[in-house]
């Protein structure tokens, strides 16, 4: 049967949590696909953040997998059982084999997870399949990737990832075999097709270097300065966690105020586990009366964070488990802004942060060398300038969400023309 127009361009777009405040790359590239015309049905494997105004559009026709949507799942695997009995069992028969070969480590207890996720799968196509979708996208390599995996087999469809950080580093699972099966990858950044090439050789042409983007055009650049005020103010957005060095860079502003004499203040926008730490460590430092602690923050309120301070500061690092970034959305927005931004050395973040370019490069671990940056940076402002101008064409130019929705379209028609 030939579909139609709306079949051709129907999706099933995955993630862990969606929608999730702290993931804004996942939901603003649904709301664009859909804006282009696209039919997007969202799927949460878990319960998402609800009640957020910001949010609320992606509430509507929203499926979830586990959670308060488990009973539908499972309706929904017995319903493609009965009316398709040996597609469903390949299926389940995939997954069990992928369980005792899954090509890398694996502990006992996430081969049987890969089995469940497999009846999990079973029951979410059988939730789809009358929807026509014609491809599923993941966001994140590990469970939402398995899941949509063999949802896409049970569819007989194809299916795309896309990986970031945690789920590449500290909860990788199947990874050599979903980078084999995919109809492409979309790679975040080119350090990070340069790993998936050193994993899957195979695979090489069809690893897509697909930005997270940010509507440039939203953020408005401060003209001159950036701040207004006598102290010098610098803003970090970001999860709590050890990866992202908030306590390095509350540490530097400690040593900035005493050998430079800087008169800073530092907003802290975000929570996570980390946050009693940080606190206990800025009181210890006799520095938190510098610093305020805004926890999690509507996006909508970010924009205005970013404009009014002089500097974006994350010197994020590889944390003690190996765990990393790919590249901060909130670093990509407060370029956008114009912020001139001091970043963790890292190889995903210097194709955005080109040193002594479009931003400053330090070292993650190093407190004493992000103080000598920031510092120079408060006693600069033409330099700051400087930055902020280079840092939002580096944005416009690349990293903008038109040109990489563009992208994810070309892959997604290549993909369903040849599925």
């Amino acid at each position: 049967m030939i579909p139609t127009e709306r079949q051709a361009r129907a999706v099933a777009v995955l993630a862990a949590s969606f929608p999730s405040r702290s993931e804004t790359f996942v939901y603003r590239e649904v709301r664009e696909l859909r804006r282009r015309g696209w039919v997007v049905h969202a799927v949460s494997l878990n319960e998402p953040d609800r009640g957020l105004p910001e949010l609320e559009e992606f509430e509507r026709g929203l499926r979830v997998v586990y959670g308060g949507g488990f009973g539908r799942t499972l309706a929904g695997a017995l319903k493609e059982f009965v009316t398709h009995p040996l597609r469903s069992a390949a299926t389940l028969a995939a997954g069990a084999v992928d369980a005792v070969r899954p090509g890398e480590p694996t502990s006992p207890v996430e081969r049987v997870k890969v089995v469940g996720q497999a009846v999990a799968a079973i029951g979410l196509a059988g939730r789809l399949r009358r929807e026509g979708v014609g491809h599923v996208h993941c966001h994140f390599a590990h469970a939402s990737a398995t899941v949509g995996m063999y949802a896409a087999r049970q569819l007989g469809v194809r299916f795309s990832f896309v990986g970031h950080a945690n789920d590449l580093f500290q909860r990788r699972r199947l990874l050599s075999l979903k980078l084999r099966r995919a109809a492409f990858v979309s790679c975040i950044s080119e350090w990070h097709r340069d790993l998936y090439r050193s994993i899957e050789p195979s695979g090489d042409g069809r690893y897509r270097v697909i930005r997270c983007g940010v509507d440039a055009g939203a953020y408005t650049p401060v003209a001159g300065s950036n701040g207004t005020g006598p102290s010098f103010k610098v803003i970090t957005v970001c999860r709590l966690v050890e990866k992202k060095g908030v306590d390095t860079l509350v540490r530097a502003l400690a040593d900035a105020g005493e050998r430079h004499r800087i008169d800073w203040r530092l907003t802290v926008a975000g929570d996570g586990p980390q946050r009693e730490e940080l606190r206990q460590l800025a009181q210890s430092l006799g520095c938190a009366s510098r610093v305020q602690w805004l926890g999690a923050v509507d996006n909508g309120r970010v924009p205005s964070l970013m404009s009014a301070a002089d500097v974006f500061a994350m010197p994020c690092r590889v944390d003690r488990n190996g765990d990393r970034d790919g590249i901060p959305v909130a670093m990509i927005e407060a370029m956008a802004c114009g912020v001139p931004v001091v970043a963790g050395d890292l190889p995903a973040v210097r194709e955005l942060v080109r040193h002594d370019e479009t931003g400053w490069l330090v070292d993650g671990t190093a407190p004493a060398q992000t103080a000598d940056a920031l510092a120079r940076l408060a006693n600069d402002p033409a330099e700051r300038r400087r930055l902020g101008d280079a840092g939002r064409r580096r944005v416009v130019e690349e990293f903008s969400l038109a040109a990489n929705v563009d992208r994810l379209e070309a892959c997604l028609r290549e993909a369903m023309k040849s599925g």
